[in-house]
C-alpha cells in the first residue's frame, strides 16, 4: 500500500512541485523500497531531460517562412481554377437579391397592369357620371331637398335624347 502511495505522489506531481514534507517522505521510502527508488530516479531523469530540451533553441532553416508562404499560395490558387469564384462567393447574396428585385419589379410592371386594363370601361363610366354643368357650377353639395340644374335638364331633355338615338 505504501509503494502505491509513493508512486502516485511521483505520478501526480512533478519533482519541482513537491513540498518538502513529500520529498522527505519519498526519499525515506526510496531507501527501503527498490521499485520506488527506480521510479524516483526515472522522475529525476525525466525532469532533467525536459529542462534540457526546453533550454534548447531551434532555428528554422533559411528561407523557411518564404517556402511555407509560397506553398500556401500555390494551394489556394490550385483550389480556385475560376478567378471570379472568390468574387462571386463574396457578392453572391447581393447579386441574388438584386436579381430577385428586378424580377419582382418586372412582374409588377407587366403582369399586374395587364390585369387592370379589363376594368377600364368601368373606370370611364365612373368618370363620365359627372356632367359639365355639375363640374362648372359645383352643384354636387346641394341639400337633398333642392334640385340641381343637371337634374332639371335630364328630366326635361333626357327622354328626347333617348328617342333621337
Amino acid at each position: 500500500m505504501r509503494d502505491k502511495h509513493i508512486i502516485s505522489i511521483l505520478e501526480n506531481t512533478s519533482l519541482a512541485g513537491l513540498s518538502e514534507s513529500d520529498l522527505t517522505t519519498v526519499r525515506a521510502h526510496t531507501e527501503v523500497c527498490s521499485s520506488c527508488r527506480r521510479a524516483y530516479e526515472a522522475a529525476q531523469i525525466s525532469t532533467l531531460l525536459l529542462k534540457e530540451r526546453a533550454a534548447e533553441t531551434f532555428e528554422p532553416p533559411p528561407f523557411f517562412q518564404t517556402r511555407v508562404l509560397a506553398t500556401l499560395r500555390e494551394r489556394q490558387t490550385a483550389k480556385e481554377p475560376w478567378a471570379l469564384g472568390r468574387l462571386w462567393r463574396n457578392a453572391g447574396a447581393l447579386a441574388s437579391s438584386m436579381a430577385a428585385t428586378v424580377a419582382t419589379l418586372a412582374v409588377l410592371t407587366f403582369i399586374i397592369p395587364g390585369n387592370q386594363t379589363s376594368s377600364a370601361p368601368e373606370v370611364s363610366s365612373v368618370l363620365n357620371s359627372y356632367s359639365a354643368e355639375e363640374v362648372v357650377l359645383d352643384q354636387s353639395n346641394l341639400p337633398d331637398d333642392q334640385i340641381s340644374d343637371d337634374q332639371v335638364f335630364t328630366t326635361l331633355y333626357g327622354a328626347e335624347e333617348d328617342a333621337v338615338k
